[in-house]
C-alpha cells in the first residue's frame, strides 16, 4: 500500500523540474502514444464487433438459420415436412420459399436478380424487409397481382420507381421449332426496400409465393424451406433428429455451411488486427521504460538523500512504479474518451476523409454493408484496459529495481 508521503514524491516527479524538460517530452509522448494505441483497439474491435454483428443478422434475417433443399431444386410434397420441422424442439419457424436467379430488365437496362417467392404473411413478418421499406408499401403486394418488392440499389441500377413495370426475364420459356423462346412477365413495383447488404439490395424482387411458383411453373412445389431457431450456434443439434428423414427428399445447409468462409475470415481479421494495433501499445511502453529510465539518472542524488533519511528500498520501488503506472492510466483515461468519440462520430469522420481524399472509404460495393456499423463490448474494452494497464506495470520494475538498488554512500561520497 502506498503512503502519502510516496505519493507526493511520485506526483512531483511526474513534473518536470529543473533541466528535466526533455524527459517530461518523453513521458508526454508515452502518454499520448498509450492513449493512441487504446483508442484505436477500442474503435477498430467495435467497428468489427460492429459488422459481424450486423452481418450476422441481416444474413440469418433473410435466410433463416438452416434450409432444406429440394433435389433438382423442387420439394414438392413440403407440407407435411414443413410441419414436422416445426414440432422440433428448439424450431422457431419453417417457412416454405422459392429462390431463383434471373433476370430483370426496364428501360433498355438488364439487370442479373434473385428472384424470392414467399407467402404474404411471411413478406410482412420478415423484420429485415418490413422495417427496412424505403418507398412504396408491401400491402401492395398480393397474390395475383403481378406485383413485387424489390432491393434499393437494384432500383438504382435499373432506373425503376414505385409504380413503374419491371420484365422478369426465365430461360424456362415455351419450345418452338425456333428453340426455346424465354418466359417474359411484366411486374409492378408496389415497394422499394434497403436491408443494408449491398448484394442483396441489388438483387432480390420479392413476391408471393404463389406467383413465383406459376412464373417458375412449378406448380404446388417449393424450392426449400427456410427454418428458424432458438440458437443459431446449436442450429446442427436441433436439426439432427430429421437429417435422416430429410436425406431422402433434400439435404440440410446451414448458416455455417453458406457463410463458414465468409465469418471464419472476420475472425481471423478481428484476432490479427487486434494483436497488430497491440504494438502500439508496446511501443508506449517501451516510451515509459525509457522516461523512467532517464528520470532515475536525473534523480540519482534525490534517491540517496531519501535514503539516508529513511526511505526504504521498497518505499522508492513503490514511488516510481506509481510514476509509470499513472502515466499509463492517464492514458489509458485519455484513449477511452478519444476512442469513444471516434466512434460517436465514425459516419462523420469518413465521410470527411472520403472528401478530403476523393476515395470511397466505406464502399457498400465492397463492404457487404451500406453503413459503418459499431458494436462496442464492455469485457473486450476492460480486457483493453487491463492489457494497457499490466504492461504500463511491467515496464516500471526495471527502473524501480535501478532505483532502490542506488547506494546512497557512493552518490553522496563527494557532498
Amino acid at each position: 500500500m502506498i503512503t502519502r508521503y510516496e505519493r507526493m514524491i511520485a506526483g512531483r516527479y511526474l513534473l518536470p523540474g529543473r533541466g528535466e524538460g526533455f524527459i517530461f517530452l518523453v513521458a508526454s509522448i508515452s502518454l499520448i502514444a498509450v492513449a493512441l494505441g487504446v483508442a484505436a483497439l477500442i474503435a477498430v474491435m467495435s467497428v468489427m464487433n460492429g459488422f459481424r454483428a450486423e452481418l450476422f443478422d441481416r444474413i440469418l434475417g433473410l435466410n433463416g438459420h438452416a434450409v432444406v433443399q429440394g433435389y433438382g431444386g423442387k420439394l414438392a410434397d413440403w407440407a407435411p415436412l414443413s410441419a414436422e420441422l416445426r414440432r422440433l424442439p428448439g424450431v422457431v419457424s419453417a417457412t416454405p420459399l422459392i429462390e431463383q436467379p434471373l433476370m430483370a430488365s426496364f428501360g433498355g437496362r438488364v439487370q442479373g436478380v434473385l428472384v424470392r417467392g414467399m407467402t404474404v404473411a411471411d413478406i410482412t413478418g420478415t423484420k429485415v424487409i418490413a422495417a427496412n421499406v424505403k418507398r412504396g408499401s408491401l400491402a401492395g403486394v398480393v397474390p395475383g397481382s403481378n406485383t413485387v418488392a424489390i432491393g434499393a440499389r437494384l432500383a438504382e441500377a435499373l432506373g425503376a420507381q414505385v409504380g413503374d413495370t419491371v420484365s422478369l426475364i426465365s430461360p424456362d420459356g415455351a419450345v418452338t421449332p425456333f428453340g426455346s423462346v424465354p418466359r417474359i412477365v411484366a411486374y409492378r413495383i408496389a415497394a422499394i426496400f434497403e436491408v443494408g447488404i449491398y448484394d442483396y439490395d441489388k438483387a432480390f424482387v420479392v413476391m408471393p409465393l404463389s406467383d413465383a411458383q406459376m412464373l417458375l411453373r412449378m406448380g404446388d412445389a417449393v424450392g426449400e424451406i427456410e427454418v428458424v431457431t432458438t440458437d443459431p450456434d446449436r442450429v446442427d443439434a436441433i436439426l439432427g433428429p430429421i437429417k435422416a428423414h430429410v436425406a431422402r427428399v433434400g439435404q440440410i445447409a446451414s448458416w455455417r455451411d453458406t457463410n463458414a468462409s465468409l465469418f471464419e475470415a472476420l475472425v481471423v481479421e478481428k484476432t490479427v488486427m487486434f494483436w497488430v494495433l497491440s504494438i502500439i501499445i508496446l511501443v508506449a511502453v517501451f516510451n515509459i521504460l525509457s522516461s523512467l529510465i532517464m528520470l532515475v539518472r536525473a534523480k540519482t542524488r534525490d534517491i540517496a538523500i531519501l535514503r539516508t533519511m529513511g526511505a526504504s528500498r521498497a518505499a522508492l520501488m513503490r514511488v516510481f512504479m506509481t510514476v509509470g503506472t499513472l502515466i499509463g492510466g492517464l492514458g489509458v483515461l485519455l484513449g477511452l474518451a478519444l476512442g469513444f468519440s471516434l466512434l460517436a462520430f465514425r459516419a462523420q469522420i469518413v465521410s470527411g476523409v472520403s472528401a478530403l481524399t476523393g476515395a470511397n472509404l466505406w464502399d457498400p460495393s465492397v463492404r457487404y454493408l451500406t453503413d459503418l456499423p459499431s458494436l462496442t463490448d464492455p469485457a473486450q474494452v476492460a480486457g483493453i484496459v487491463a492489457l494497457t494497464l499490466l504492461l504500463s506495470f511491467l515496464a516500471t520494475l526495471f527502473p524501480a529495481w535501478k532505483a532502490a538498488s542506488t547506494d546512497p554512500v557512493t552518490v553522496l561520497r563527494y557532498e
